[in-house]
């Protein structure tokens, strides 16, 4: 009897070296993802057990959409001299008022800033004043980078390329707008303490006259008396108005917030933001909007408590759901990333944009960059041009986040250089020079 038959495996080509010349070929996938997943084991590994991974993924979201608001909703002008000014598409497109809805979401930052400060603050090692000192540090640090690495470029743009003056003044308004945000935070911050007493003592309730005190703000303003009220009332809205927020992230990380009471947000916040919006005429956009006569953040508006607690009611109804999501180390990694650059991010997003506008609008009108934002054709270029503002964010972003690292080489002169520069570009950026 024979043996039976092998099956032999076909001949393959023997691999053969590149001719001289030839264009290499492309990496495997497995290769050019292998450092990305080296990135989220490593992260996953440096994630402390007690991490909130939920508070970091909301404070994320809220983060991202402050860039997406800015460059989707914000646009420029060409003027006959080549300068370009601001003008928004909320302008022509009323419609897209409710997108400002999603992207205005300064409640839910304040929310988690609020319980991330209060779980910071009862882990502080030192007193309370090293304790505050280190976190104002960390915001003030990249404020002060950002101002004055631009009060540096101003002359150099002007007198070595020859942008125009309105260019620049328009562009530091841009970059200097989104810092007031970082003003209040810093104060509502050092409220801390204060916070955490009222939370202790009255929990959920401790919002509720911040509330109460922008409601009264309003109705002065805008009630059958508004013709009375002197126009400077308006400012007192400033810190209650979003102190709201942050007294019910410090309650919330109490533990003084359940699900009763978040749904009552959810709600109550949802009920009042309808009635403001149909019954009392309010603003339906949550930004401002150029030639309108009211605006709805600057000073917060009662429209905007009214989203704020609902977003936050929303908020605390989902942290468990999001924190399991948040388990899986792909998701959690990009959180990460962006909390790690969460003031590069604010400070430098509008410079991003302004990277690509001030060069384009030596060619003219540029789709969706350099124009009047007043068609479709314009939103639709924007959403195109939305990946490469971002992209330069992150090139920005290589450089500039070194201001969010303690300054130990930095010495007391280049620091007060720093602070001269600084003040120099908010008096220029303020219309003041």
């Amino acid at each position: 009897m024979s043996a039976p038959a092998t099956t032999r495996p076909a001949p393959t080509a023997a691999a053969k070296p590149a001719a001289p010349g030839a264009p290499a070929k492309p990496p495997a996938p497995a290769k050019l993802l292998a450092p990305v997943k080296a990135l989220v084991r490593k992260v996953e590994a440096g994630t402390p057990a007690h991490r909130d991974r939920a508070v970091d993924g909301l404070r994320a979201l809220a983060l991202l959409a402050v860039p997406t608001g800015h460059w989707l909703l914000g646009g420029f002008t060409l003027s006959p001299d080549g300068a370009i000014h601001n003008a928004s598409p909320l302008a022509s497109f009323g419609a897209l008022a409710p997108a400002s809805w999603v992207l205005q979401m300064l409640g839910i930052f304040f929310l988690v800033g609020g319980c991330a400060s209060v779980m910071s603050f009862r882990r502080r090692t030192g007193t309370v004043r090293a304790w505050l000192g280190g976190r104002l540090a960390r915001l003030g640090r990249p404020v002060l980078g950002v101002t004055a690495v631009w009060a540096a470029l101003l002359p150099l743009l002007h007198h070595g390329f020859g942008v125009p003056v309105d260019t620049l003044r328009t562009a530091s308004t841009l970059v200097i707008q989104p810092l007031w945000f970082v003003g209040v935070y810093t104060v509502v911050t050092a409220l801390t303490p204060l916070c955490v007493r009222a939370a202790r003592r009255f929990g959920a309730w401790a919002a509720a006259p911040l509330l109460g005190s922008v409601a009264v703000v309003d109705f002065l303003r805008y009630g059958p008396y508004a013709d009375a009220v002197p126009s400077w009332l308006s400012l007192l809205n400033i810190l209650p108005g979003w102190l709201f927020a942050y007294q019910l992230g410090v309650s919330w990380g109490e533990g003084r917030v359940n699900r009763r009471h978040a749904w009552g947000l959810l709600l109550g916040g949802a009920a009042l933001f309808a009635a403001l919006l149909l019954v009392f005429g309010y603003p339906a956009s949550m930004v401002g909007v150029p030639g309108e006569a009211r605006t709805n953040s600057h000073p917060p508006s009662l429209l905007v408590l009214a989203l704020a607690a609902a977003q936050s009611g929303a908020a605390i109804l989902l942290r468990d759901r999001l924190g399991r999501w948040l388990r899986r180390p792909a998701l959690w990694a990009p959180v990460v990333v962006v909390n790690l650059s969460a003031m590069t991010i604010l400070c430098w997003h509008q410079t991003a944009m302004l990277a690509a506008a001030v060069p384009a609008s030596y060619l003219g009108e540029v789709p969706g960059l350099v124009g009047a934002p007043d068609s479709a054709g314009w939103i639709l270029a924007r959403l195109a041009w939305m990946p490469v503002f971002a992209g330069l964010l992150v090139l920005i972003g290589r450089y500039a986040r070194r201001f969010e690292s303690p300054w130990t080489r930095t010495g007391p002169a280049r620091r007060a250089l720093a602070g001269v520069l600084a003040a120099g570009f908010a008096v220029f950026a303020l219309g003041l020079a």
